[in-house]
């Protein structure tokens, strides 16, 4: 089959992977994709990945069996709807659906009517009241941009300046149109969690769990980000899953569906285990990044023939297997990142590292010599593999200081007990 992959990200690196790995991928296309992606198969380039007329005409053009789109911006710009008009297999939510991510105060909504277990909110469409608001709470503080930030519109501090100048930066347009609309949540104690899973409107089938590391430095200090490392599998009480399942998942699927937009695609449910179970506080209308790039590893499944029975309603004749193996993945992110990432810097040990390791492509372009450079904030994803999260661990930062640029930041206390 020919797939039209829709993405440039180490996450849609790891999901080419994974559908190359399946054997039944003849032909693996990427739009617009990266150096990593071009190893697998021809690179779409110059069209936008939220030109949703244009990825479909491509798809058209291309005569292409399946189209899968990895990150959320596609996604929220409909990117699926286009798709499908021309009776092409796309898997993806609706720009509808979509909205579970692309509208934090939208997925708020719907878990308050699907008795879904989440923090208490409150949204403004002003600063004013946003103010007030916090002047009257006590903290920790939890201040987000509703719409689509990329990772960076979110704010958790015990510091009432810093919430409520998080919430002038957000109304003054320095996250654009996803500040437009800000949530204020309740803060809750815990460990977080990324359950992920498959879904195709009515079932749903969960994904092995993963554990991701949002700040920049060692022991969950400095910038959020968009993730610096993450391991599978996480140690949890027995039925964790099941109970996220049975009290997340299901409910926002019946409840999206009575809604008249039922949700197909993968979905990531963003806990965090408080003493009086999970809460959810967050959706995700795709995988995680750079939890993807531990979980898919560690999928025994045909990841293409599990996206073909979501698209066409077969999940519940379904079962995943799992293989008997841990994944650790430490992120290498440029210097500057996550304010001012700089591009342009030469890297250097990327062979050797594969030797030992998975390495996904994220930030990363080729110079006019054909060298691969640093073009993002997070560049690589160094997965290492092995029969235990500490042997995985080990893997992951052998490789991972094989590899070098001017100013390359890595967490060191990735999958650390």
């Amino acid at each position: 089959m020919r797939v039209l992959l829709v993405g440039s990200g180490a996450r849609e690196h790891a999901i080419g992977w994974k559908l190359e790995n399946g054997g039944r991928v003849s032909e693996l296309l990427s739009l617009p994709g990266n150096p990593g992606l071009a190893r697998l198969g021809p690179l779409v380039e110059g069209v936008s990945d939220t030109d949703v007329g244009a990825i479909a005409a491509i798809a058209r053009i291309h005569k292409v069996d399946l189209v899968v789109v990895g990150p959320e911006a596609p996604l929220a710009a409909g990117v699926v709807d286009a798709v499908s008009r021309l009776g092409i297999p796309v898997f993806g939510p609706s720009r509808s659906a979509a909205r579970l991510e692309s509208s934090k105060s939208f997925a708020k909504q719907v878990m308050s009517r699907a008795g879904v277990p989440t923090p208490a909110y409150e949204a403004f469409e002003e600063p004013e009241p946003a103010r007030a608001y916090l002047n009257r709470s006590e903290g920790p503080f939890v201040v987000k941009a509703d719409g689509l930030a990329g990772g960076k519109g979110v704010l958790v501090t015990d510091d009432r300046d810093a919430a409520i100048g998080w919430i002038d930066r957000c109304f003054d347009g320095d996250f654009g149109a996803a500040g437009s609309r800000v949530v204020v949540e309740d803060h809750v104690d815990g460990p977080e969690l990324s359950v992920f899973a498959i879904c195709d409107g009515e079932t749903a089938v969960t994904l092995e769990p993963a554990r991701d590391y949002k700040r920049l430095l060692d022991g969950d200090r400095g910038p959020n980000t968009g993730g610096m490392g993450s391991y599978s599998p996480v140690d949890l009480p027995v039925g964790l899953v099941d109970e996220v399942k049975r009290r997340v998942i299901e409910p926002t699927l019946r409840q999206m569906a009575e809604d008249g937009t039922p949700y197909r695609g993968f979905l990531y449910a963003g806990l965090v285990l408080t003493a009086d179970g999970p809460q959810v506080i967050e959706f995700n209308v795709r995988l995680g990044d750079p939890e993807t790039q531990v979980v898919l590893p560690r999928l025994d499944n045909d990841l293409s023939g599990l996206i073909e029975a979501a698209i066409s309603g077969r999940l519940a004749d379904v079962s995943l297997r799992w293989r008997a193996t841990a994944a650790v993945n430490v992120v290498l992110a440029s210097a500057g990142y996550p304010d001012n990432p700089r591009k342009g810097d030469r890297i250097h040990g990327l062979a050797e590292a594969e030797r030992n390791a998975i390495v996904f492509q994220a930030g990363t372009a080729e110079d006019e010599g054909g060298h691969l450079v640093t073009n993002g904030g997070r560049v690589l994803s160094v997965v290492g593999t092995g029969p235990s999260v500490d042997e995985a661990r080990t893997a992951a930062y052998a490789a991972a200081r094989s590899v070098s640029w001017p100013g390359v930041q890595l967490r060191e206390d990735i999958g650390e007990k």
